[in-house]
C-alpha cells in the first residue's frame, strides 16, 4: 500500500509561506485507481511532486510521511529512492513538453527508463521501447522512434510519456493529467491500457485530472481538493451520485454539454484564495452558495458523512443559518444566426508539407503532407470546431492560418480573410492582419516566455499591435484581462513557471484576447482547465462572441465542450476533413465511419439532476 500521512508542503515565495499541502492524508492500494480532482493551483499536482520527492527548490516537505509498503519514502537517501522513482513507482508528468528532453531521441528516452529499471539492455531494451510506442498508439512507431521530441504533436508527446511511465512495469503510477492532450480514441486506448495493466500486475493508479467523465469510468474512489485540503473522498459511484459538500455539486453543474447550450455554465464565482493566508475558517466560503455564519470563523474537520464518505464542511457537523446570497438566474443567449453574406475566414484547398530527411542513399525529396487540401469556410460571430484524432492535422492548419508556419513548411491553397488571402500579406499589412487574428496556443508552458512577468507577456501585444494605447490605457486593460479571465491582479507582477498549468493557460488567453481580434485560432484552450475555470471561459468566449462578433476556430478533443460551442464541425481524419457540416445534426446523426467511431469513444458522465 501507499500511503500518506498528515503531509504538510510549504514553499517560500515572494508573498509569503505557501502552505501548498496542509495536513493530506489518503492510501492507495495495489490494483486500485483513486482520483484526485480539485480546482487549478489547489495542490493536486503538488501532492504527486511530494509523493515522487520532486519538489521545486523553494518547497519542502514540512511534515508527515509517505510511506511504500510500511518504508517512508521521505526518509530515504537518494540513490535508494531513484531506484523506487521510476521502478516501483513511476509518474506520467502534467506537461510532456517541458518533460521530455528536447535533444534525445523519444525512443532513446523510452530505453533510458527499460534499462535503469529492468534487466533488458541494447537491441532487447529498443524492441521494448517499440513495443510501448505500439501500445500507447503512435502511429508508424519504427519511423516515429528515431523522432525528437518537436517533431510530434502535443498529443503524441503525452503518449510517449505514458510509454515512458509504464515501460518499466512499475507497482504504482502516479498520472498527472494523463490524458488532457489526447483526442477521445487514442483516450479510450490509453485507459484500456492502465486497465489491462490493473488486471495483469495489480497496478495502484493515483489519477489527478479534472475530467470528470474519465474519474466515473476509471475510479474507485474520489478525493476532492480545495486550497490545500481534501474537502470530500468517498467511493466513485457514491460521490458523483450523492455528491454533498457544496463545492462538488456546483462543479458537476459546471460541466458542458449539448443540454446546456445556449444558458451560461454554473461558473463558481471567484477565484482559489492564495495559499499564504492564515485561514480561520472554511476556505471555500467566499464562494459557497450554502455559507453560514460562522463559516468564516470555524475551521471544519473531515467528518464520517456514510460508509467510507467524509466532508469537510460545517452544513454537516455544525449547522447554522445561511448568510443571504443573491440568486444568479441563468440568462438565456439569444441564437447564433446562421452564417449569412460573405464568410470572415474562408479557406480553400489547404496543404501544408513538410520535408523529411532522406536517409543515406536515397534519391529525391522526401516529404510529409501534414494537411492535404481541407477546405471550410467561417462565418463571424460564429464557431466552428475542428477535431480528430492527434497527428491528423488540427494544430497544423491553426498555425497556418495565423501564418506561423512561412519558413518551416510549404504552403499552398488560400485563407481569405475578409476577402484578402493571408498567405499573400507581407509588411504592415501582416501585421495589421495578426491584430484582427490571433491563436490560443495548445501547450501554455512552451509559449509563455519564462524571463518576462505576466504583465509584459500580456502588454507586448498591445505594444506591438496596439500603439495607439498609452501606458494608462494599457494598464487598465491588464487589469480587466485579468478580472475576465479568473485570475488576480497580483498575478501581473509573477512569473510564468509560479502558476500551474490552468493558470498558465489562462494567462494565455488573456494575451490573445488582449488586442482584441475579430478571429481567434483556439487550439486546445479549455485542455488544462479543470471544470469551473473551463465554465468561466466558455461563458467568457462567449460573451464576448455575442457581443464583439468574435469568430472561432476552435480546435479540441473535448466533444462536451464541442456540444456546448460549436455552431458547425468539420472532422479531420490524417490531413483530410471526413466531414463536416451543423455541429447539432453531425454529432446526433454521424455518416462517416470514423466520425462514428470518434463519438462511440468518447467517455460520458450522466450527472443526476438537484
Amino acid at each position: 500500500m501507499l500511503e500518506v500521512d498528515n503531509l504538510r508542503v510549504q514553499l517560500d515565495a515572494d508573498a509569503g509561506l505557501v502552505r501548498a499541502i496542509d495536513g493530506m492524508h489518503l492510501s492507495l492500494s495495489r490494483g486500485e485507481t483513486f482520483a484526485l480532482v480539485g480546482e487549478s493551483g489547489c495542490g493536486k499536482s503538488m501532492t504527486a511532486l511530494a509523493l515522487m520527492r520532486l519538489l521545486p527548490e523553494n518547497g519542502r516537505v514540512a511534515s508527515g510521511a509517505v510511506r511504500l509498503d510500511g518504508e517512508d519514502l521521505l526518509a530515504l537517501p537518494e540513490r535508494r529512492m531513484r531506484d523506487v522513482r521510476g521502478g516501483r513507482v513511476s509518474m506520467i508528468f502534467q506537461e510532456p513538453s517541458t518533460s521530455l528532453n528536447p535533444v534525445m531521441r523519444v525512443g532513446d528516452q523510452i530505453v533510458e527508463a527499460i534499462e535503469a529499471h529492468t534487466e533488458l539492455r541494447g537491441k532487447a531494451a529498443r524492441a521494448k521501447a517499440l513495443d510501448w510506442l505500439a501500445r500507447v498508439g503512435i502511429p508508424e512507431p519504427q519511423r516515429r522512434i528515431d523522432d525528437y521530441p518537436f517533431r510530434l504533436s502535443g498529443g503524441q508527446k503525452q503518449r510517449v510519456m505514458i510509454a515512458i511511465a509504464l515501460a518499466a512495469e512499475p507497482d504504482y503510477l502516479i498520472a498527472d493529467e494523463p490524458t488532457t492532450a489526447l483526442d477521445v480514441t487514442i483516450q479510450a486506448q490509453i485507459l484500456d491500457l492502465i486497465r489491462d495493466l490493473q488486471r495483469e500486475r495489480r497496478l495502484g493508479v493515483l489519477l489527478i485530472t479534472h475530467d470528470l467523465a474519465v474519474v466515473s469510468g476509471m475510479a474507485h474512489r474520489v478525493a476532492l481538493m480545495y486550497a490545500g485540503q481534501i474537502i470530500e473522498v468517498a467511493p466513485a459511484a457514491e460521490f458523483f451520485a450523492h455528491p454533498k459538500h457544496p463545492y462538488a455539486r456546483l462543479l458537476l453543474q459546471a460541466l458542458p454539454d449539448a443540454a446546456r447550450r445556449g444558458e451560461p455554465l454554473a461558473a463558481i464565482a471567484g477565484t482559489v484564495p492564495p495559499l499564504w493566508l492564515d485561514f480561520a475558517g472554511c476556505r471555500f466560503w467566499p464562494r459557497c452558495d450554502k455559507a453560514m455564519g460562522h463559516c468564516a470563523s470555524t475551521l471544519p474537520e473531515l467528518t464520517d458523512e456514510g460508509p467510507q464518505h467524509q466532508v469537510r464542511c460545517l452544513l454537516y457537523s455544525q449547522p447554522g443559518d445561511a448568510l443571504p446570497r443573491q440568486a444568479v438566474v441563468p440568462k438565456l443567449l439569444p441564437p447564433v444566426p446562421a452564417g449569412q453574406g460573405a464568410p470572415l475566414l474562408d479557406v480553400r484547398d489547404l496543404r501544408v508539407r513538410f520535408a523529411l530527411k532522406a536517409p543515406l542513399l536515397h534519391r529525391g525529396p522526401r516529404h510529409f503532407d501534414a494537411v492535404d487540401g481541407i477546405s471550410f469556410q467561417l462565418h463571424a460571430g460564429r464557431t466552428l470546431a475542428l477535431v480528430g484524432e492527434s497527428g491528423c492535422g488540427k494544430t497544423t492548419s491553426g498555425k497556418a492560418i495565423v501564418q506561423l508556419l512561412r519558413r518551416q513548411a510549404q504552403i499552398s491553397g488560400q485563407a481569405l480573410f475578409e476577402g484578402q488571402d493571408l498567405f499573400q500579406l507581407t509588411g504592415a499589412a501582416l501585421v495589421e492582419a495578426r491584430r484582427s487574428v490571433q491563436i490560443i496556443f495548445q501547450d501554455p508552458f512552451a509559449s509563455l516566455n519564462p524571463r518576462m512577468r505576466v504583465a509584459e507577456v500580456l502588454e507586448e501585444g498591445l505594444i506591438a499591435l496596439r500603439p495607439d494605447l498609452d501606458a494608462g490605457a494599457r494598464r487598465d486593460r491588464l487589469h480587466a484581462l485579468v478580472d475576465q479571465v479568473g485570475l488576480r491582479r497580483d498575478a501581473l507582477q509573477r512569473w510564468p513557471h509560479e502558476f500551474s498549468g490552468g493558470q498558465r493557460q489562462r494567462i494565455a488567453i488573456a494575451r490573445a484576447l488582449a488586442v482584441e481580434p475579430r478571429l481567434i485560432v483556439c487550439d486546445e484552450p479549455t485542455s488544462a482547465l479543470d471544470v469551473s475555470v473551463q465554465a468561466q471561459i466558455l461563458n467568457l468566449l462567449r460573451e464576448l462572441q455575442r457581443e464583439q462578433g468574435l469568430a472561432f476556430l476552435f480546435i479540441t478533443h473535448n466533444i462536451g465542450v464541442v456540444e456546448y460551442i460549436a455552431d458547425d464541425i468539420a472532422v479531420m481524419r490524417a490531413g483530410r476533413i471526413v466531414e463536416q457540416g451543423n455541429c447539432q445534426t453531425v454529432l446526433r446523426q454521424p455518416r462517416d465511419s470514423f466520425t462514428q467511431n470518434l463519438l462511440a469513444a468518447v467517455p460520458r458522465l450522466t450527472v443526476p439532476m438537484r
